[in-house]
Parts: structure tokens; sequence; C-alpha cells
């Protein structure tokens, strides 16, 4: 394999992935004709035909498919080299790209941030919010490195690892006399402030009713529960909102709030994608991100440390 240039077998394993040159060129912020000659060039050193059209569209050949099975473990391999050579050269741990939903990084994750960055303060982190299908995808097109989001979440290149669970409470206005615990028939006689439709945490909140068998619509439908909050502290209404996000309410005494009957909970994951190589930042966040359990032991094992490219 000497002298295979790794930039065109990114551009060939894009190509197979988003199926087409165009959408491969898109991705990759190439042109198409940058893309088909690095596919070209590809083909070339190695002396078959990598990619066949089928239609509009495009699939690998035999030899293309067989190439695929190992370009994860080349790049792996590449990344972990490489990331092994350059803690000898500057010691940093590089870039890790982190998405996950809004109530998680603003009460899940500043303890967990601030403990990575006094153990490594080197390591450079972004985090981006958003809901679990829009993250997902993001993960899926590597423009995120991992994710924490809120399940169901599913992805034939994906691994996901269930980190949490966490439980859902009723809040209300200070001083209203809440039934503990909560049923959804109770609940649903009072004006409901909800988080607005197309997340998995509204979607939760949904089936719990729906399982009931009662119909509900909500008085509000917002996009933040610290907006949510706020209102049902203005009196507006009442709230089914996750236990981690009530702390300080709880202790100021600003929201009356119970359990719910039936229990509910939510499962919070990380997502990585298979291939991805695990740069050894990457794998520190996931080690933090499976300590988020209550009952996690500090040196508790991650899907990191199986056999995986990078490791």
């Amino acid at each position: 394999m000497r002298g295979l240039n790794l930039d065109y077998l990114r551009t060939f394993v894009a190509v197979v992935e988003h199926g087409g040159f165009s959408a491969a060129a898109t991705r990759l912020g190439l042109t198409q004709p940058a893309v088909s000659l690095q596919i070209r060039q590809l083909e070339k050193r190695l002396g078959v035909r990598l990619i066949e059209r089928v239609g509009r569209g495009t699939r690998p050949t035999p030899a293309g498919a067989e190439l695929l099975h190992h370009a994860g473990r080349i790049e792996g391999e590449v990344a972990a080299t490489l990331d092994a050579v350059g803690r000898y050269a500057s010691g940093t741990m590089g870039l890790v790209r982190l998405g996950t939903g809004a109530t998680a990084c603003i009460f899940l994750l500043p303890a967990l941030l601030r403990e990575l960055r006094e153990r490594f303060p080197d390591l450079e982190i972004t985090v981006s919010t958003g809901n679990t299908a829009e993250i997902v995808r993001a993960v899926e097109e590597n423009t995120l490195d991992i994710a924490l989001v809120t399940m169901p979440a599913s992805g034939r290149i994906l691994e996901i690892q269930p980190v949490m669970e966490e439980e859902f409470v009723a809040i209300a206005p200070p001083g209203t006399v809440l039934p503990d615990p909560a049923t959804p028939a109770a609940l649903a006689e009072m004006p409901l402030l909800l988080f607005e439709p197309g997340g998995n945490t509204r979607r939760i909140v949904d089936q719990w009713f729906a399982s009931a068998g009662i119909q509900f619509r909500p008085a509000m439908s917002l996009g933040s529960v610290e907006a949510i909050k706020e209102l049902v502290a203005a009196g507006l209404g009442c709230s089914i909102l996750p236990a981690s996000s009530l702390g300080a309410e709880k202790r100021k005494g600003a929201a009356s709030y119970s359990r719910l009957s039936p229990p509910l909970h939510r499962t919070l994951a990380s997502v990585v994608r298979r291939d991805k190589p695990l740069t050894r930042g990457i794998r520190e966040m996931l080690r933090a991100l499976e300590r988020l359990a209550p009952d996690a032991p500090a040196s508790r094992p991650t899907s990191s440390d199986k056999e995986k490219p990078g490791v």
C-alpha cells in the first residue's frame, strides 16, 4: 500500500456513504470534478475499478467493497499513530466536538467539562445543542465526534451506549398542591407547559399520557427548559421536566414538585461512529460521559476500550 493517498481514500468512503459524487463533493467541500479525479487516481494506484454507476446513483464494486471494509481500520491506525507520537511532540489532546440537548448541556455537562479541563488543559472542546435527530445526524456526517442524546437513537454505522437513566417529575407554581404521585389524568386537568414537539423528550411525555388513554393539548410549547421553569414560577401552568433540571428550584422553594405515577424516565446515551478514529481526547470524553450515572464507579470500563479503530 506504499504511496496510498489517505485523502483519496477518505473521498472514496464519502462517495460510497453519501451515494454519489455530488453529495460527497458537498460534504467534503470539493468540486465534483475534483472528487472524480481523486477516485480515478485511487483506482489507477490500486489497478482496479472501485465505483460503478447504477442509474443515478453509485455503488462500490466488489473490489471497492473490500477497500471500504479496510478503510476504517487504515484511518484508525493512522490516527492512533499520530495521536501517540503527537503526545511526545507537544502533549496536546486535540479537539473534541460534542453534541447534546440543551437540558443536558445546562445541567449535566458543566461539572463534567470542568473536570476534563482541569485534568487535560490542552483538550479543546466544542459543544453544540439540538434535538436527538439533529445531533445523531451530525455524528453520522462526522461534523460531530460524540453525542449525548435522549433515546431512542439508531444508526447502522453508530455505536450507542446508554450511560444513565433520568427520572421525570411534575413541577407547578409555588403553593400549588400537586397530587403525589401525580398521574396523567390529574396533570391533564391543569395548564401544561411542555417542550416543543419534535424532540425525544416531548415524545416521551406524550407517550406517557397516551399510555393512560389521556388526550390533552398543552397550553404552551417551548424550546427552552429555563423558559418553561420561569413561566411555571410565574403561575402560568405546570410541567413535566427531567429531575436534573430542578436542583435550584428545589433548594429555593421556587416551585412545587412531585413524583409521577406511573414513573417516567428517559435514557441518555453516548453516540459515536463505529469507524471513528478514537483520539485520546475522544476516549477521555467517552469515559467521562459513562461516569454520569450516579452509581458509576470511577474506573468504569468504557466502550472505547473495546477493539475499535484508534484504540
